[in-house]
């Protein structure tokens, strides 16, 4: 991802410019990306948002010529290209089971390949469903016992949750962006939730007022939210952003995962003083 890449190499004392043509991790929550933004220009990384590279040349002296749409100019030593990926399944013999090379592998939730026969199965990246490693290997669990189950002529369990399904890949997928500061989230964004049709609340905290971030590190910053569904008050959707928070990323999955009330979430007392506590937080800013 560029700005992890961005975030690195400027540690490391590189001269980096940033060309974001949709802006910086326009899929995250947008004061997430705000902060990431503002900590990459503090760094020195210079951020170009909706800048269009239109043509990239190297000279004879090896340096790198970058053009963009609006008619600037940056100059290089090297580029690194964050635009996406694609599947590595040309030769995988797939045009012999009647699938395309080279294509990407859609499956159903038991992560059967569609069009592949009732035998083909994949896992991973190459379905595209979710492209991080920690879901592949939630999806191989997942595929490994349903393979087991139908060998054996056992009942599936393919409804939500199901043993035998991928539920988590649609409505609770946790990520670390690995920036500085670090954003954590799982399940929904408030503007993903809204496009789905729920009828949501967005709780809002600053990360630095709970005891525990001044004992963390001197003049901590950083922000959480948790996004409810008002009809059925539990948690859809939670990112915060702060030094160190991917280690509070798994409470909310759970909380995600188990809809767990919030009614009921009053009763799961975080720690004092640590980060953690911004749970309490939320929840009082929710209201009982």
């Amino acid at each position: 991802m560029a700005a992890e890449m961005a975030t690195a190499y400027a540690a490391l004392g590189s001269s980096v410019t940033v060309l974001a043509r949709d802006g910086v991790l326009p899929s995250v929550e947008p004061f997430a990306a705000k902060l990431v933004t503002e900590s990459l220009r503090e760094a020195g990384v210079s951020v170009r948002l909706g800048a269009e590279a239109v043509a990239v040349n190297r000279d004879d002296s090896a340096t790198v010529h970058i053009a963009t749409a609006d008619g600037e100019r940056v100059e290089a030593d090297e580029v690194l290209v964050a635009i996406g990926r694609t599947p590595n399944t040309q030769d995988l013999g797939l045009e012999t089971v009647g699938l395309a090379p080279g294509a990407w592998l859609p499956v159903d939730d038991t992560l059967r390949v569609v069009g592949g026969g009732n035998w083909l199965y994949a896992a991973g990246d190459v379905n595209r469903r979710v492209l991080l490693t920690h879901q592949g290997k939630y999806q191989a669990r997942a595929a490994g016992d349903v393979i087991v189950a139908r060998a054996k002529g056992e009942q599936v369990e393919d409804g939500r949750w199901g043993r035998h399904v991928a539920t988590a890949d649609e409505r609770a997928v946790p990520q670390v962006v690995f920036t500085d500061p670090e954003i954590a989230s799982v399940g929904l964004t408030a503007a993903a939730a809204t496009a789905a049709g729920l009828r949501i609340r967005v709780v809002d905290h600053d990360l630095a007022a709970v005891a525990g971030a001044a004992l963390h590190a001197d003049g901590y910053q950083g922000h959480a939210r948790m996004v409810v569904d008002e009809d059925r008050r539990v948690i859809v959707g939670f990112t915060v952003a702060g030094p160190d928070v991917a280690e509070l990323i798994h409470a909310a999955t759970i909380a995600v995962v188990g809809e767990v009330p919030l009614d009921r979430l009053w009763h799961a007392v975080p720690a004092y003083p640590t980060v953690s506590e911004v749970w309490l937080r939320l929840l009082e800013t929710y209201g009982r």
